[in-house]
């Protein structure tokens, strides 16, 4: 009787059990030339995630529903509260764009979203419009309001959302789950790789002096990259020279504090909870906040060229008002870029052994879980071939490049530069950095010189990692138009969206979500 096909995954994580649940819900019935598939987890109890409280993208909950595991069953594991999408605080210095929320997709912004693109592209042309995003998109009131993502039954226009969590809880369940799907899990500290004379790996040895041998191998090594890089020593491609932070300081807080030093609520009143992720402009880089059911998760991701740790810790600690609190603080550093190929010989690079880009967008495991999701499907139809190998590489690699161009836009249209303050050199480093994809610039180009941007995203292709919303939510939230001394007012096209239907129509909407915390307490 012929062996089994075995898929031995390196690391444990939530990269790594997501990649062991998807295998085993999906390959089950896969046979590789007559044999079974295993998949066996090894993971070494001596070596700890990065995890800290992390945020999502809708697609997380795409997952658990593939999975089958209901929001009741792993959300209050994991102290996991609802993200209607991101508040961005202080990027810009233009009066009036101090603030602006990105917010995942929703049914109801059929109408409001076509408002808001006629009237980004109106102001472009100098005509006195209301272009705030916050006014158009019903995920918008919601936070504002404290209220969760889902509507009551009489209400039949989903609202897309994601999640906060903590990541090593999540782990924990996605690894509860992957065994009861017969995932064999195997606890063992990998001292060396054995990769035969094809380049291929061959098996990994324990330091127990154990051989786990394996067909294939999914590398969730972390950042260590011990088989992607290591072993088969696929390069890196850093993305340095677009993203200039590589350093966080993270603190989470017992009490939902927010990133201004202003105490939003006292430890255990549930009454509170924050329904979207805050992203606050700092001296040199920015801080997120997380709210969870149990704490807060806050921390500083800055550029180590204009500020070092100890500083870092001590602006965060003073922006929590925490200077003269005992919490502790990590110090982690973050290499951002990506392999040149995650899929290289018989090994799978996942999660942050195959790239990262910043925490910016929450797009990590988004990542993570595209790689998978499409490996697996070109597994399952055999497609192992060098040019379905390349195809995936390239696939892979633009998604990588896509979301990097989206996260740097960030950065480079910001008008912190124009304000005086102690970390004025790395904004202003940030917008002067004109080391931009061909992508960006083209974008960049259209959106100034007030073309349709809707048209070049099509062209370019792009519109699957961003869609258009989500560029003219950053690009009018920053204010990224001419000067408001050339405003006009023309009511022949500024009068087709009648600006307070739209608000009255967000309002009304937003009657039929309950309060965040009523809709976590119901799980």
């Amino acid at each position: 009787m012929a062996s089994n096909y075995k898929i031995l995954i390196l690391g444990g994580g939530t990269a790594g059990w997501m990649a062991a649940n998807l295998f085993a819900k999906n390959c089950a019935g896969t046979m590789v030339n007559g044999r079974r598939i295993e998949i066996n987890v090894v993971e070494s109890a001596e070596i700890g995630i990065v995890g800290v409280g992390e945020g999502s993208t809708p697609q997380l909950k795409a997952l658990f529903d593939h999975l089958e595991i209901a929001e009741s069953d792993w959300m209050p594991k994991c102290n996991a509260t609802y993200k209607n999408g991101i508040s961005f605080k202080g990027w810009s210095g233009k009066k009036g764009f101090e603030e602006y929320f990105h917010p995942f997709p929703a049914k109801t912004d059929r109408d409001t979203a076509q408002a808001f693109v006629y009237n980004s592209y109106l102001r472009r042309h100098n005509i006195d419009v209301e272009v705030q995003p916050n006014k158009f998109f019903l995920p918008a009131y919601l936070a504002a309001s404290k209220l969760g993502p889902k509507p009551d039954r009489n209400f039949p226009f989903a609202v897309s959302y994601g999640y906060h969590f903590d990541a090593y809880l999540v782990g924990e369940v996605l690894k509860e789950n992957a065994i009861k799907l017969g995932v064999r899990h195997i606890q063992a500290t990998i001292d060396d790789v054995i990769v035969d004379p094809t380049g291929n790996i061959q098996s990994l040895k324990s330091s127990d002096g154990q051989q786990h041998q394996a067909d294939f191998f999914v590398d969730c090594s972390g950042f260590a990259g011990l088989l992607i890089g290591k072993a088969l020593k696929v390069p890196f491609n850093s993305f340095a020279e677009n993203l200039f932070n590589d350093s966080a300081v993270v603190m989470p807080t017992g009490d939902r504090v927010m990133p201004t030093g202003d105490r939003v609520m006292p430890t255990g009143d549930s009454q509170q909870v924050a329904s979207q992720t805050t992203a606050v402009a700092m001296n040199a880089g920015w801080v997120w906040n997380i709210p969870l059911t149990n704490r807060t998760g806050n921390g500083y991701v800055y550029s180590s060229g204009h500020i070092d740790s100890d500083a870092a810790e001590t602006e965060l600690r003073a922006s929590l008002g925490l200077l003269d609190s005992e919490v502790q603080a990590r110090h982690l550093k973050m290499r951002v870029g990506q392999r040149q190929q995650h899929w290289a010989g018989n090994c799978l690079a996942v999660g942050l052994s195959q790239g990262f880009i910043e925490p910016l967008e929450a797009t990590a495991l988004h990542l993570a879980q595209d790689t998978i999701q499409g490996f697996i499907s070109l597994f399952n139809a055999g497609k192992l071939s060098d040019s379905d190998k390349a195809e995936f590489n390239q696939s892979i690699s633009a998604k990588f490049e896509g979301i990097r161009d989206y996260i740097v836009c960030h950065y480079k249209v910001n008008s912190r530069a124009d304000r005086v303050n102690a970390g004025q050199h790395y904004w202003r480093d940030c917008a002067n950095n004109n080391t931009l994809s061909p992508s960006l610039q083209s974008l960049l180009n259209v959106w100034n010189a007030g073309e349709d941007i809707s048209l070049e995203i099509e062209r370019q292709g792009i519109g699957r990692y961003y869609p258009v919303i989500s560029w003219h939510c950053l690009l009018s939230g920053y204010g990224v138009f001419p000067s408001t001394e050339r405003l006009i007012s023309d009511d022949s096209r500024s009068q087709r969206f009648n600006m307070a239907e739209v608000v009255e129509f967000n309002r009304c909407c937003a009657l039929n979500f309950k309060p965040h915390h009523q809709q976590l307490s119901h799980l």
